[in-house]
Formats: C-alpha cells, sequence, structure tokens
C-alpha cells in the first residue's frame, strides 16, 4: 500500500478544493479496508502498464454530492490518474447524466472504483434528502440542521454532503455546543441546576437546553438560555411555544420530523428544524462506473 502514502497538497492545484486531513484518512481507512494486501482480481487480468477512460454515470434524479472525495480516493491511489468533473458537488443531476470522467492506468481505475463510489453514493444520498426538506420548507424562516446521527467515522463526510444539499450543521459533536437534554436534567434534579452547572464550567459555549413541555419552555426562558430544543412537540405545542418566546430564544423543532409533516412544523414559526433522518436513513444514490476505453 506504498501509493497511499502521497501527500494530495502535492498534486492539488490551487484553484482545486482540497479536502481536510481527516477526510483524507478516512478515504485510506476506506481504501486499505478494501485493497489488503492487493486487488488479486484487478492484478491478475490488466497489465501494470495498461491504461482506459471511463465516466461515472448517474442512475437517478438528484443532487451530486461527494465529486471532491472521489478525486481524493482516486489520487491516493494513483496521484497521475486524471479526473475531469462534468458537475459540482451540489449540483443537481438527472438519470443517465455523466459526472466525472477518469483516465489512467488501468489497474487504478479499477481498485479504487468501488471505494469512490460507496462515498459518492452516500454523500449524494445525503445530499439529495436534505435538498428535498430544504425544498419542502422554502418561504419559511425555518432552517434545516442535521444531527449526530451519523455513521461512526464518516461524520465529516455525512455533514459536508448536509451542507452540499442546502441545510446546516448542528454541532459537529459533544465539543462545540452545550445541548443540555432529558437524561442530563433528569440526572441534575432538574432544568434550572442542569444549566446552572453548564454556566459553572465557563466553557464560553452556546447552550442550549431540550424542553419536552410549555411550562419547560417558561422555565428555560427564565432561566435566560439562548436555544430551546421543543422536542417531540404536536404542531400545535411548537406553535404555542413560538408565541410563548416570541423571539427571546431561538426555537429548533425535533423528533418525528418528516417530509410529509416539515411544512406544517416550519409554519409555526420555529428558526430549526434538526432531522436525524438526513444521515441515518437516507437512501444511497444508484451510480455506476463505465468503461469507455482502453486508453485515455
Amino acid at each position: 500500500m506504498e501509493r497511499l502514502r502521497y501527500d494530495i497538497r502535492l498534486i492539488y492545484p490551487s484553484n482545486m478544493t482540497i479536502v481536510s486531513a481527516e477526510i483524507l484518512a478516512v478515504i485510506r481507512n476506506a481504501l486499505e479496508e478494501d485493497i489488503g494486501p492487493g486487488d488479486v482480481t484487478t492484478n491478475s487480468i490488466v497489465p501494470p502498464e495498461a491504461t482506459m477512460q471511463g465516466q461515472i454515470i448517474a442512475k437517478q434524479e438528484g443532487v451530486i454530492a461527494g465529486l471532491e472525495v472521489v478525486r481524493a480516493t482516486y489520487h491516493l491511489i494513483d496521484p497521475q490518474v486524471n479526473i475531469h468533473l462534468q458537475r459540482a458537488d451540489g449540483s443537481r443531476v438527472s438519470y443517465g447524466e455523466a459526472v466525472a470522467l477518469i483516465s489512467g492506468r488501468a489497474r487504478s481505475l479499477l481498485t479504487a472504483e468501488r471505494t469512490a463510489l460507496n462515498f459518492l453514493g452516500r454523500m449524494s444520498g445525503i445530499a439529495t434528502l436534505t435538498r428535498r426538506f430544504v425544498e419542502a420548507v422554502a418561504g419559511t424562516c425555518a432552517v434545516i440542521l442535521d444531527t449526530r446521527k451519523t455513521a461512526p467515522g464518516l461524520r465529516r463526510l455525512d455533514k459536508w454532503a448536509v451542507q452540499l444539499g442546502g441545510g446546516r450543521n448542528h454541532r459537529m459533536g459533544l465539543y462545540d455546543m452545550i445541548l443540555i437534554k432529558d437524561n442530563h436534567i433528569d440526572f441534575a434534579g432538574g432544568l434550572e441546576e442542569a444549566v446552572r452547572r453548564a454556566r459553572a464550567a465557563q466553557s464560553g459555549l452556546l447552550i442550549e437546553v431540550e424542553a419536552r413541555t410549555l411550562d419547560e419552555v417558561r422555565t428555560a426562558l427564565s432561566l435566560g438560555v439562548e436555544r430551546i430544543l421543543l422536542d417531540n412537540m404536536s404542531v400545535e405545542m411548537l406553535a404555542e411555544a413560538v408565541r410563548l418566546v416570541n423571539g427571546r430564544a431561538q426555537l429548533e423543532a425535533s423528533g418525528n420530523i418528516t417530509l410529509e409533516n416539515v411544512r406544517a412544523v416550519a409554519e409555526t414559526g420555529v428558526d430549526f428544524i434538526s432531522v436525524g433522518a438526513l444521515t441515518h436513513s437516507a437512501k444511497v444514490f444508484d451510480l455506476s462506473f463505465e468503461y469507455l476505453s482502453p486508453s485515455g
């Protein structure tokens, strides 16, 4: 696996998106998982000097996301692979449309194919579903957010895909925002004590608290918290919470949000709607890599 030691920054033109070191590590792990000591099928059939050209084809309509990850995947295998992206990340594509033209050593193209398509399919599926939610609430003030319900090890990619689909990221992890949820509240003996302890830690981070009832919304307001998560409330309760808060805190609706009800939730006037399904239930986008010719 010597080829996986290349520094991707050395082969990227200055005007090209460079994926982060964290994402590169994820790609390396995926390649090593798939290739192991070597691609025995390709290496037994394809001569080392052979070249080829192929293209990635969208097999459905939707939003393409992860093309830069595809580029990085191929370049970690072989920096001399030539990749011409025919669509931009975050753009809509149609069934049968080519999104990337790839040429170079045939072994490199065939060995990296599945890993590249796995990333592209997952990210495009998330971006496509996200775009549907974003379009469903168009014209309201609500912003569609993701959650931490991501595939272990793939959070950066999952949340990048949400952005490409037009959504926004909630906290990245447990370290960049204080979100006091029901179990924290129950453990502390109440919302007031949980908030007191969080503020005593002096982290300087935004504090959001979960409210399960309108009484808890009132309590959160009295404590002056910045954001209130309205958990599994009916549309009627959400609308009442919006009237009660009257702009004194940001409101986030969460729990059992679907494409069928998200518009009604948004029309209550909440600021954010967090949707776990964006990353835990998105269907993988259908793509294929097709052989074009023996040389590029």
